[in-house]
């Protein structure tokens, strides 16, 4: 099959006659059964979305298709799709069915997207490596040895590997972006509140964000075009108005453009940081203003962020108990049993220390010492980076310190893993839209992000600067 890069060579070819949805759904579907090792989807909609392309077929030669006809997308396993499966990557909501369709799953069905299944993901979107889930390991397409990075690991190999156009995921502290630069391709982490997460399973609800994973930044700019906006439904999400992304990716001015001193440390690969540098100097050699800008309290941004984290996650997941749906331990005697029983099988490794981390922060004798500090320094870093935008359009850093790391790697190391999203909750704990390119590949040829944020509800600037750098680093 044709590897296309954005939904344009797809309508394009639509036009011609050379393909069809359903061509184009018949070749997804031939990579996936191809390339199952990689165990990026947990569920295949193969019948229902040959179905949806047939339809969709009909709607592009009556002049009635929506915005996304053509589009074949996966989607992580923490979004509700209704009267489809949704299991967070964890056995405690097995055999689980959604209800409903959450918001932003319900404007991609509207626009006459085609679902073509649901995607492997760390337990309750919690890991950098895809190696938590109940599913089982994801690998990386590129070198089966190694992860393809994580929470949403399935949906950013599935771009990867040819198995969709395009995938949403969520990103709560960079589970968007870093499994992104692991395999690659684009994500893109909105500003929080711009799209509704009525229909995502929570993990830490004052970070969670649901993002695009693609080819092409127009398909980025489309699908959250398509997906922003208003909801009743929830009542976080913001009613800013939802600009044209897509008819306004033209970049024609200078930028300012800051670099944080402190992401060039020593924990980054030299690969990394070459090709970070290089980009810069693109940059620099075009008349555009770079400057390096120190920003100490870097070294907090990740204390803070799985203190507040786990603390939310402790509440979220209070819920999932086998009572009403889900797991439900058989060796229970009692009620108590139960619980213990269900939540003590139901939950994997990672979750549960992330559980009882969160709820010792919780707790009356601690609770002062850690979640009410890192609320402290989550204002104080928000409060600096308002500074920052008000002098700088955009900050450009690596996405991750390293390329993708071989699976097990850091299995014994915690502290190790949880350094893969050193660059990337900084955009979650402030709130601001960030987005992760493909930067070039290291000495081994896994590629390498870079990383671009700007300030909130910035997503225009944001999606027409990515854009102009992807072109300039390929001339």
């Amino acid at each position: 099959m044709k590897i296309y890069n954005s939904l344009n060579e797809i309508r394009v070819d639509i036009r011609t006659g050379a393909t069809s949805c359903k061509q184009l759904v018949e070749g997804y579907l031939a990579n996936i059964e191809t390339k199952k090792h990689l165990n990026a989807f947990v569920e295949i909609y193969a019948q229902e979305a040959l179905v949806k392309a047939v339809e969709i077929d009909v709607k592009i030669a009556n002049g009635t298709a929506g915005l996304l006809a053509g589009m074949v997308i996966g989607l992580k396993d923490v979004l509700c799709h209704k009267n489809h499966g949704l299991q967070a990557g964890s056995k405690i909501l097995d055999k689980f069915q959604s209800q409903f369709n959450g918001t932003a799953v319900q404007r991609l069905i509207d626009a006459d997207a085609i679902i073509i299944g649901r995607q492997n993901c760390d337990e309750f979107a919690m890991g950098s490596s895809n190696e938590n889930s109940s599913f089982g390991k994801v690998l990386n397409d590129l070198d089966n040895s190694k992860v393809p990075g994580g929470s949403s690991g399935g949906s950013a190999a599935a771009v990867q590997a040819n198995m969709c156009l395009a995938s949403i995921g969520s990103d709560t502290g960079g589970s968007v972006r870093q499994p992104a630069a692991f395999c690659g391709v684009i994500g893109l982490k909105p500003t929080y509140s711009r799209i509704s997460r009525y229909g995502l399973v929570a993990y830490a609800s004052s970070f969670d964000c649901i993002g695009p994973i693609t080819r092409s930044i127009e398909d980025a700019a489309l699908l959250l075009e398509v997906m922003a906006g208003k909801d009743e439904n929830d009542s976080t999400v913001s009613y800013t108005e939802v600009p044209n992304y897509v008819a306004n990716l033209a970049f024609d001015k200078k930028a300012k453009v800051g670099y944080l001193k402190e992401s060039f440390g020593d924990g980054v690969s030299t690969a990394t940081k070459a090709s970070t540098h290089q980009a810069l100097e693109l940059l620099r050699n075009a008349g555009h203003e770079v400057e390096e800008i120190e920003f100490p309290l870097l070294d907090y941004t990740l204390p803070a962020y799985y203190i507040l984290t786990t603390a939310e996650a402790s509440s979220n997941l209070s819920r999932f108990d086998g009572v009403k749906y889900g797991y439900r331990s058989p060796d229970a005697t009692d009620l108590q049993s139960m619980y213990k029983k269900s939540r003590g099988e139901g939950f994997g490794k990672e979750v549960k220390k992330r559980i009882m981390l969160g709820t010792f922060i919780l707790s009356a004798g601690f609770y002062d010492a850690y979640y009410s500090k890192a609320q402290k320094v989550r204002r104080l870093l928000k409060e600096e980076t308002e500074r920052i935008f008000q002098k700088f359009d955009f900050i450009v850093i690596p996405t991750t310190p390293n390329t993708a790391f071989k699976i097990g790697e850091h299995a014994g190391d915690p502290i190790s893993m949880y350094l893969a999203d050193l660059f990337t909750v900084h955009a979650n704990l402030v709130g601001i839209p960030a987005i992760s390119i493909p930067n070039g590949n290291d000495e081994v040829g896994m590629p390498i992000g870079l990383q671009i944020m700007t300030k909130s509800f910035g997503e225009q600037n944001l999606l027409a600067f990515s854009k102009y750098m992807m072109e300039i680093s390929k001339n």
